[in-house]
């Protein structure tokens, strides 16, 4: 009999990940399929391409197509994933370790996190009447600043989990006081999130009108269901990405920014705060604390130059100088 290759028993597990609703998985794993079989040259790829040295040449031919280490990691994982899963159904013998040399960890490669002064720009400077004339920022611009701060007034909340809040996360705990109670869309981790008076305001400002919506803001329509809600959340997350980037170059800051903006910025300021990474995690609602150590690895980064410039001039210089100082 002969045996199934790994083109179509890939394609049969992105087909299941749909139908159990787990877009965001099957959309990476296609990604990762097609990249692979770009690199060979062909569609129906026989398990047999797996092997180290192969796996090897085809991270060299990501690298050399400007793949950043944090994409060949995502194709990684999701190959990783798909084949281990077909040796568990004993459909292939396998190959030990197999991935252990191609690189499937997480790398911090690009600055996410925005100083704090560049936050303070995008979300408050008046760029009305200097850069826009009197009619101050449109419509679309607005909206993603109230987003942005949004984000950040809800402890660096995601734009996954902020776009699907639901109306009956939305819960009062007396008098005036908001939280949201709601499990994450990536990790399922429940959180529990105070919600400031001025995050209530832009929640007020966006709150969906339309009665037959489950959705507390009016970013989703609520009507679409499975693959078309799902592309209907990439429609909206591309909008939000290119009007950040537009706020960005209106407002003068010259970091990228991004949907993780908000969500890198609250976790670096709150290290800078000096507060507890365990509570970080937390805050963030992640599944461990080394995706946080992650998020906080440039900080770190930055502490050792600062360190290390500090040394350089008692040294060289002379001059003494306190890390507080």
């Amino acid at each position: 009999m002969k045996t199934e290759s790994f083109t179509n028993y890939m394609s049969r597990v992105i087909e299941n990940l749909k139908k159990e609703e787990r877009y965001g998985t099957a959309y990476i794993y296609s990604y990762a399929l097609k990249a692979l079989r770009i690199y060979k040259g062909k569609n129906d790829l026989p398990f047999s391409v797996f092997n180290k040295m192969e796996m090897k040449h085809f991270e060299q031919y990501l690298l050399n197509n400007k793949r950043s280490w944090n994409t060949i990691s995502t194709y990684f994982r999701a190959l990783r994933a798909v084949y281990n899963r077909a040796v568990d159904e004993e459909i292939i013998k396998g190959e030990l370790r197999l991935f252990h040399h191609v690189f499937t960890g997480v790398t911090s490669e690009k600055k996410l996190a925005l100083e704090v002064s560049e936050m303070r720009e995008l979300i408050a400077k008046n760029c009305s009447r200097t850069m826009l004339g009197e009619t101050g920022l449109s419509p679309s611009l607005q909206r993603a600043r109230d987003l942005l701060t949004l984000m950040l007034l809800l402890q660096g909340i995601g734009f996954s989990d902020l776009i699907h809040l639901r109306n009956v996360n939305l819960k009062k705990s007396g008098g005036k006081q908001y939280f949201l109670h709601f499990r994450r869309q990536k990790t399922g981790t429940e959180l529990n999130i105070q919600v400031p008076p001025e995050a209530m305001a832009i929640i007020e400002r966006y709150h969906s009108k339309d009665s037959f919506s489950l959705y507390l803001l009016d970013l989703l329509d609520g009507r679409s269901r499975g693959e078309e809600a799902y592309g209907e959340y990439r429609r909206q997350l591309r909008i939000f990405n290119y009007n950040l980037s537009r706020l960005a170059t209106l407002c003068g800051v010259d970091s990228p920014v991004s949907s993780y903006t908000a969500r890198h910025t609250w976790a670096t300021l709150a290290k800078y705060c000096e507060v507890p990474e365990e509570v970080i995690s937390e805050g963030l609602g992640h599944s461990s604390l080394e995706v946080t150590r992650t998020y906080l690895k440039r900080f770190e980064n930055e502490k050792l130059s600062k360190a290390n410039l500090i040394i350089m001039d008692y040294v060289f210089k002379g001059n003494q100088r306190l890390w507080n100082s």
